[in-house]
């Protein structure tokens, strides 16, 4: 990709300023080609592509950037091997696809390579063994034939038992055979992702617009509230796409889910011997599902996941239930030496997947067998409906949501840009490693992270630590603020930054989140 810097900041900055006066503008009865609704992953993908093309884009969202199933993600960007595995051999593909165009082009300032070793223990034969080596040449292979450079992700291959517990120092020794080693994508953060979508959408124009909720929506806009004043109004657009995820089915008639929970565990690194690799926990009894260690380079490593059904209404925030932190923790008890109790758990987080419901009736069945193929539906009001995928295929998705839009609704607009757009603060990767900026910021900020680290030698305070043994400074607090549309104190350590995920960290920031948003009350 070009080494040349996305969109400066004042462009692509949301606050609360920004929010204000846009809101304004449209209860004044500007009207919009594109309304979307919901901020997630998709959300801001399909505004970002829809304000590309040339068209005039407002984007709500009842809560926050990244709010729902986008924050509770593994972090990882996926090339598609599980689904090969399936035989979900178009899923697969199109998941190596985007993977590569988030390492190498859009956002390779939050994308990096991140290894991962599956340990060959008593509980893997080498019938399973021999299988698990044939499927990461075959993942090798969707690389190559996705044009993902080897540069970008180094070949797979086999580690010895050294090797391996040089790796993960936690794996128990007793009959470590090796290990295999491979590669996938790794966000330093999937909220901060969403965040710089929605921020290169503002660039190019499109209002993004959160504490706007959507009370009733047809094909030609629909009646929101500010869920800050309470005031209500009117959008009025030509074209309406509902991507609002789990939530989908309680704005359009018609929508079939599935929801699916995801649960993770949150650790101390020490806990687990500080891996410098990530794993890949064989769960027994299973041919082809893993559970997943993640080393998050701040201190903290995320354990996961679960794959369960969830019936019932769908919460704002999803709890992690006992049973999965205690599923979670036997299948690590078998692969590790050190033993992990129920207070090794500071935190855990739960996430519901909106699986489009295809067989016809609720009945009863695996959601882990269920495709994680995207769906884009069409209402016969004319609202546009994208659901299902994944993260990793959020930017397929939201092209493949325009272009329903536009063929719906008849609009003038040019082809879609993204695949080649860069995210705010992207550069390529030479450009990247010459920022004068310390790296941890550089994952997270890319070329604005020198402005971010200004703002932290501008003032003692603001270079200081939110908390103890955490790397957040509140220079970042404050960037979020003045850049990033954060308007509270949950904005702040749950979605922008992840200090909130462990309770006990989002209880001893909560001083430093109201102090800053008490200096930014100024700010647009």
């Amino acid at each position: 990709m070009s080494s040349s810097p996305g969109p400066r900041p004042a462009a692509s900055s949301l606050n609360a300023g920004r929010r204000a006066r846009e809101l304004a503008e449209l209860a004044d009865g500007a009207h919009v080609d594109v309304l979307v609704v919901g901020l997630g992953a998709t959300g801001a993908g399909t505004a970002l592509d829809a304000a590309a093309r040339g068209l005039s884009v407002a984007a709500i969202d009842a809560h926050d950037l990244a709010f729902g199933t986008s924050r509770w993600s593994s972090k990882l960007v996926h090339g598609g091997l599980r689904y090969l595995a399936s035989g979900q051999l178009g899923v697969a593909r199109e998941s190596a696809v985007e993977r590569g165009v988030l390492m190498e082009r859009t956002a390779p300032h939050l994308v990096r390579a991140q290894p991962f070793v599956l340990p060959l223990t008593p509980l893997v034969p080498p019938g399973q063994a021999a299988l698990a080596r044939a499927g990461l040449r075959a993942g090798d292979l969707l690389r190559a034939a996705a044009g993902t450079s080897r540069a970008t992700l180094p070949a797979p291959r086999a580690l010895s038992a050294v090797e391996t517990r040089h790796m993960a120092p936690a794996l128990r020794p007793t009959g470590l055979r090796g290990g295999l080693l491979s590669w996938d994508g790794r966000l330093s953060d999937d909220a901060r992702l969403v965040t710089a979508v929605a921020r290169t959408a503002a660039a190019h124009g499109a209002r993004i617009l959160t504490r706007a909720r959507a009370l009733t929506l047809d094909g030609s806009g629909a009646r929101v509230r500010d869920e800050l004043t309470g005031t209500e109004l009117d959008i009025r657009a030509r074209a309406v796409v509902n991507a609002t995820g789990v939530w989908a089915a309680g704005l359009v008639d018609g929508i079939r889910l599935r929801p699916s929970r995801g649960t993770h565990l949150v650790l101390r690194s020490d806990a687990l011997g500080d891996p410098a690799a990530g794993l890949h926990i064989p769960v027994p009894g299973e041919s082809n599902r893993f559970v997943l260690v993640l080393p998050q380079g701040d201190g903290r490593v995320y354990v996961g996941l679960t794959d369960e059904p969830v019936d019932g209404d769908v919460p704002d925030v999803p709890e992690a239930p006992e049973t999965d932190i205690g599923f979670l923790l036997d299948v690590l008890g078998s692969a590790l030496d050190t033993t992990l109790r129920r207070d090794d758990v500071v935190g855990a987080f739960a996430g519901l997947r909106p699986l489009l419901d295809t067989s016809g009736t609720a009945g009863p069945g695996r959601t882990a067998d269920l495709s994680r193929r995207h769906a884009v539906l069409t209402s016969p009001d004319g609202v546009v409906t994208v659901i299902g995928g994944k993260l990793t295929t959020y930017r397929r998705m939201a092209q493949d949501a325009v272009d329903a839009a536009v063929a719906a609704r008849a609009l003038t607009a040019g082809p879609c840009r993204t695949t080649a757009l860069p995210l705010v603060g992207a550069a390529g990767r030479a450009a990247l490693a010459a920022v004068d900026a310390p790296r941890r910021l550089v994952h997270r900020y890319g070329t604005e992270a020198p402005a971010v680290h200004a703002l932290a030698l501008s003032d003692p305070e603001l270079g200081r630590p939110v908390v103890p043994g955490h790397p957040v400074t509140g220079a970042e607090l404050l960037w979020a603020v003045r850049h990033e549309g954060a308007l509270d104190a949950s904005d702040l350590l749950d979605r922008r930054t992840r200090i909130g995920l462990v309770p006990q960290d989002r209880e001893a920031a909560r001083t430093a989140a109201a102090g800053i948003l008490g200096v930014a009350s100024g700010t647009g």
